[in-house]
């Protein structure tokens, strides 16, 4: 059957980057979600013309509550209007859940490797806050790539995320002052301690562009090659 498509009010906006922003709207009637899955997002002109396309969700479900996390594309004929032009109080459309393949529950009780690039990191956000809302005391691991550190979405919740939540930056072109790893694109070495502290059947998550997903999952499967474990316990969102 067919999802509908359900009013959704826009509540908040917040600046995560330059360019990217958290957007919480309001669903009357929504059905909840799990953490990984996406909505559409369907815009409406006043001459009828449509839009739609697809965004994650941040956050676990709260109630008629939903956080999306948009990234700003240049040129974009959608996300800079959610970004930063759609006024508060103003009615779009979505239609979800979406994705019953890419998520996680907090029944699952496995160590956990999750890999972003970018804006990846906003389904992946979603697992993170579930996981600690859940009181999980499995370890959760996140290896994050961003161009530099002004590109790093949920910096202070990262950054403070407790003890069952291991955060790891990797910037590929400005790194900060001081840092131990040296700007570049993510490598098998960024992977090796952390897929090293997986179980046989513990679920890995990669979401980003379809380069960055192409080059983690390749590294991943030659990583699992020589240990033992299953390439089809790897799970990949991408865009773009």
């Amino acid at each position: 059957m067919a999802l509908a498509w359900l009013p959704a009010r826009l509540v908040g906006r917040r600046a995560q980057t330059a360019t990217a922003r958290s957007l919480v709207f309001t669903v009357p009637g929504w059905p909840g979600h799990l953490p990984g899955q996406h909505v559409d997002v369907r815009l409406t002109a006043d001459d009828g013309y449509q839009a739609v396309r697809s965004y994650s969700l941040a956050a676990p479900a709260d109630d008629d509550r939903l956080e999306l996390g948009v990234q700003a594309v240049s040129g974009g004929e959608v996300s800079p209007y959610l970004a930063d032009q759609l006024p508060p109080g103003e009615r779009v459309e979505v239609r979800g859940p979406l994705g019953n393949w890419f998520v996680w529950r907090p029944e699952q009780t496995e160590p956990v490797l999750s890999v972003a690039g970018g804006s990846g990191v906003v389904p992946l956000m979603a697992m993170i806050r579930a996981h600690r809302s859940a009181g999980s005391r499995s370890l959760f691991q996140l290896v994050y790539s961003v161009r530099g550190p002004e590109d790093v979405w949920y910096r202070e919740e990262l950054e403070d995320g407790g003890p069952f939540l291991d955060v790891r930056f990797l910037h590929t072109r400005r790194s900060p002052h001081g840092a131990a790893r040296a700007s570049g694109r993510i490598t098998a070495a960024d992977l090796r301690e952390p897929t090293a502290r997986l179980d046989p059947v513990s679920p890995v998550y990669v979401c980003g562009s379809t380069g960055f997903v192409e080059t983690v999952g390749d590294l991943l499967v030659e990583l699992f090659a020589g240990r033992g474990k299953e390439p089809a316990t790897i799970r990949t969102e991408h865009f773009g």
